[in-house]
């Protein structure tokens, strides 16, 4: 399976962390099983053969979705032939290019047909590799940037501040706003409460520690990331990843980061 990365252009750095693309050249490949592990950004995939691949509830993907903020993991399932293109947003910016309800997508998908008339799906199956493909979305992020609102400052902020080990009342302090009002502009923004996103980004920190040969322990792990206990650790880290974190270092084989392939 080869697996490719690209970084956006500059006008859309701020918004987009990278384009990705997983593909399997085999017909004959056995079924690859993936866990999408929640890590508090939204993104799209394009589907070069969508018969491919199946969601969590064994239901065929759309060729061209939309996904929210997940809270947890889900299951996916692909077999045979595929060729996968995928968005990584940065948190709090799918209204800068699109007219939704982010809370509404929140462990969700929607079909990009359902969501605005638009080509890009046939333009993307018709582009000869992933260079093409990465250039027609850009063009189309460009312009639905012209379409929609700007990102929401104090969110941006508040994001920064608590990736940088912030605490929610330090953030509210920092902000001059109160407890609703930070949970409204999460809600509406990024699709989740600041309590959830914290969490999220508290286990994608200690996921970073695991992915490094020499993290040491995982109770060193769970104390660097401020966990009450090992127990609390793992049982977030079940949420989140589907697994326990040494069945992760065991059966996952993660070229995209947070997208393993799960092993048998």
């Amino acid at each position: 399976m080869d697996f490719r990365l690209l970084h956006p252009i500059p006008p859309l750095k701020k918004y987009i962390r990278y384009f990705w693309m997983l593909e399997q050249r085999s017909a004959d490949a056995e079924e690859r099983s993936f866990k999408i592990m929640a890590d508090g950004i939204p993104g799209m995939i394009f589907q070069q053969y969508p018969e491919a691949s199946r969601d969590h509830y064994q239901q065929q993907l759309p060729g061209l979705f939309l996904y929210g903020t997940k809270t947890r993991y889900a299951n996916m399932q692909v077999k045979g032939t595929f060729l996968d293109v995928g968005v990584s947003f940065h948190p709090g910016v799918l209204t800068s290019f699109l007219p939704l309800t982010v809370c509404d997508l929140t462990n969700q998908y929607i079909d990009m047909d359902d969501l605005i008339r638009t080509t890009l799906s046939e333009q993307l199956s018709h582009a000869a590799n992933f260079e093409q493909k990465v250039h027609l979305l850009e063009c189309f992020f460009l312009q639905q940037l012209k379409c929609n609102n700007t990102p929401d400052r104090k969110t941006e902020w508040a994001i920064h501040l608590l990736q940088q080990g912030r605490t929610l009342p330090q953030v509210r302090s920092v902000l001059n706003i109160s407890e609703r009002t930070l949970e409204r502009y999460f809600k509406h923004h990024i699709g989740v409460t600041p309590k959830m996103y914290a969490r999220i980004y508290r286990f994608q920190s200690a996921l970073d520690l695991i992915r490094q040969s020499n993290f040491g322990s995982l109770t060193a792990v769970a104390h660097l990331q401020q966990y009450f206990d090992q127990a609390h650790f793992i049982k977030t880290f079940q949420q989140f990843a589907g697994a326990s974190p040494k069945h992760f270092l065991r059966k996952a084989k993660e070229q995209l980061p947070n997208f393993p392939e799960w092993l048998k």
